[in-house]
């Protein structure tokens, strides 16, 4: 196994990797939530790119067709060296509305998630992917939707989320029980037990309040979850059964296998997993076995990266999660050196 080495901001070069995953997954202190209203637009529309200069038209076009215009589009380019820079230029001389365009190495998704946050100037946001597209009534549907919820209300809510459809109008998973199901991420995942691509806007105060883990490494993924799981404590979603994104199922694409994007990404898999075990817990009676799975897989991507048994416990923060992990690691131990 190769070494891994990951950069954490404030704190440099991390080599051990078992003091990495308590660092980085230390939330940070809450200040109390911004009511400043000093936004631009209503929606920061967010993209995160990487050699997608094939597939950005698709978001491009989207957002030209966009009935509702009070909108940026706000691009983090992560390294890329194919002709985004060249075809965001010329868009920027002939879009209807403000393009911004940030170029970056390449930190990850979840570091473009954090910067485009910060530098966002629109009371909303929402992440559209280089590759996907949306219809052209999708900004003005989550205006809608959102101003459906009281003033009093609003407060409550984090945002407006819905389902997706593929390019063929395919649902991709499945509807919410009805419109509108007002809840939270954790609630939707394991007692109402909605799956497949979802899609939606988010406060941009409290988004900023609630960063994705702060950590740099080759061919790191840090999944969205753990965002939504912290967030969820405190604030609920709107959900409406509209299909307002197009999720591409591109034919012959490029996928790893769960497998190999594991040996890849082990670390990304341990904060997943350690997030699950720590901050979705209480939600083990309504689905004990996708809790014992990853107890499981928490011991073994962290034997992968040679995090030993007493670090491994003393990261988990929850008593359920600790006890989880204990009557587990053995079996996490057997995947890790069976090499399953």
């Amino acid at each position: 196994m190769k070494k891994v080495a990951l950069m954490i901001p404030g704190h440099g070069v991390v080599r051990n990797i078992g003091a990495a995953v308590h660092t980085a997954m230390v939330e940070p202190e809450h200040q109390p939530v911004s009511t400043d209203s000093g936004y631009h637009y209503t929606f920061t529309v967010f993209t995160p790119t990487h050699n997608r200069a094939h597939t950005l038209s698709r978001v491009y076009e989207s957002l030209q067709r966009q009935t509702y215009r009070d909108f940026e589009w706000l691009i983090v380019d992560n390294g890329s060296i194919d002709n985004t820079p060249g075809l965001v230029e010329q868009w920027q001389k002939e879009a209807q509305f403000p393009i911004r365009y940030i170029y970056q190495n390449n930190k990850g998704k979840h570091m473009a998630y954090n910067l485009a946050a910060k530098e966002a100037k629109g009371q909303f946001f929402i992440c559209l992917d280089s590759d996907d597209s949306c219809v052209a009534e999708a900004l003005a549907s989550f205006k809608y939707y959102w101003d459906s919820i009281s003033k009093g209300e609003q407060d409550n809510f984090f945002g407006v989320e819905c389902p997706c459809q593929d390019q063929n109008g395919n649902l991709i998973g499945s509807y919410y029980p009805s419109t509108p199901t007002d809840t939270n991420f954790c609630e939707m995942r394991y007692r109402l037990k909605i799956r497949g691509e979802k899609w939606g806007f988010q406060r941009t105060d409290i988004l900023r309040q609630f960063p994705f883990p702060e950590v740099i490494g080759q061919n790191l993924y840090v999944a969205e979850m753990i965002v939504w799981s912290r967030v969820a404590k405190k604030y609920k979603i709107r959900c409406v059964n509209e299909c307002l994104r197009i999720y591409y199922v591109d034919s012959g694409a490029d996928q790893l296998t769960k497998s190999n994007w594991v040996r890849k990404n082990p670390f990304g898999f341990i904060l997943m997993s350690k997030s699950i075990l720590d901050t979705d817990i209480d939600y083990f009676q309504f689905s004990p076995s996708f809790f014992i799975r990853n107890a499981i897989n928490y011991s073994r991507y962290c034997f992968y990266l040679k995090i030993g048994i007493l670090k491994q416990f003393t990261n988990l923060n929850s008593f359920l999660g600790r006890l989880l992990w204990f009557m587990t690691f053995p079996l996490g131990y057997m995947l890790w050196f069976t090499g399953v």
